[in-house]
């Protein structure tokens, strides 16, 4: 079996939360973001809200918006963790999601145990050592 590298993780990662938000939400993100560090995925969705949230925010619904998006969130968060536990093939420590409606933005920290195998495992630390630098 041919292992894959981090940048083949991050696109399938990216390309199953696309279609598990446009399946369960009935909207796709504009925009997908997604890297690994060392044991952690961070994962940035832009434009994620959906156009029932919208309408309440326009309404004059914030609250409302706002719960409804928690219980979104929730409903998909297990769905979501098993997405990822079968592309990098190790166990979820912990599952963060947060969407700030204002922006349209939505953020996912995935921690793991151990970095997943693959072939070019060094990459990780080099990008993040460039990141440092910039």
């Amino acid at each position: 079996m041919i292992q894959a590298n981090i940048e083949q993780l991050e696109t399938e990662i990216s390309q199953r939360i696309v279609k598990l938000y446009n399946d369960r939400l009935g909207k796709s993100p504009s925009q997908i973001v997604c890297h690994f560090f060392d044991t952690e995925i961070v994962i940035s969705l832009e434009n994620s809200v959906t156009q029932a949230e919208h309408t309440l925010l326009k309404g004059g619904y914030k609250i409302l918006a706002e719960q409804v998006r928690l219980y979104l969130e929730k409903i998909i968060k297990l769905e979501l963790k098993n997405l990822l536990e079968e592309i990098i093939g190790q166990p979820i420590l912990e599952l963060m999601i947060n969407t700030n409606l204002a922006t349209g933005r939505t953020g996912i920290i995935v921690v793991f145990n151990q970095l997943p195998e693959v072939r070019n495992l060094e990459s990780i630390f080099k990008e993040n050592a460039k990141n440092l630098d910039d």
